[in-house]
């Protein structure tokens, strides 16, 4: 009866990875920012555009320092390259959450490595994969490579915080319609 249990654990903890889908091979045709692309999978004739979130990243917002260049770093790595996207689930916003490897190397992590993106650790993902993009990161810090120029760059959810917090300021607390100005 032990065994049962042990095992009925053991199925259930190493269920999720399990559950990944199959990788699939698709072309990068855009880049949103630096940790968001837009690739084009299937066959000729039934190609799907596929919005993707990379794994376990979070790099600058366009409009933020760094943003633009975090954005022309992973241009540079994956755009118009064929790359292997594995899906891991679905975001609120309704892109594939992902690893990506474009050309053998994953984008995460060379992101991370190279200073254009913080680790993004949402549901311990890269804590429960061992840690390694901490330790890119650290390294990137360490050699103040990419954003870690600045010694103190505001990371992407605190910066979208901010804009937040500004926006609601702006406006009235009554229900934030410009009509409110008017009167």
């Amino acid at each position: 009866m032990h065994f049962r249990a042990l095992l009925s654990s053991l199925l259930l903890f190493a269920l999720p990875l399990f559950s990944q889908a199959a990788p699939r091979d698709c072309l990068v045709v855009g880049i949103s920012d630096g940790d968001t692309l837009t690739a084009r999978c299937g066959r000729i004739g039934a190609y799907e555009r596929v919005k993707v979130r990379i794994a376990a990243i979070d790099a600058p917002e366009k409009a933020q320092p760094y943003g633009q260049r975090s954005r022309q770093a992973l241009s540079s790595i994956c755009f118009r390259e064929q790359a292997l996207i594995t899906e891991i689930d679905t975001d609120r916003y309704g892109r594939t959450v992902a690893d990506v490897s474009c050309n053998g190397e994953d984008a995460g992590s060379r992101m991370v490595a190279d200073g254009w993106a913080w680790v993004y650790d949402y549901n311990r993902l890269a804590t429960r994969r061992g840690g390694g993009l901490f330790k890119l990161q650290e390294s990137a810090r360490a050699r103040r490579a990419g954003l870690w120029a600045d010694p103190r760059p505001t990371p992407p959810w605190e910066w979208r915080k901010e804009q937040r917090e500004e926006l609601r300021e702006g406006q009235p607390h009554w229900g934030g319609s410009h009509w409110g100005r008017l009167f």
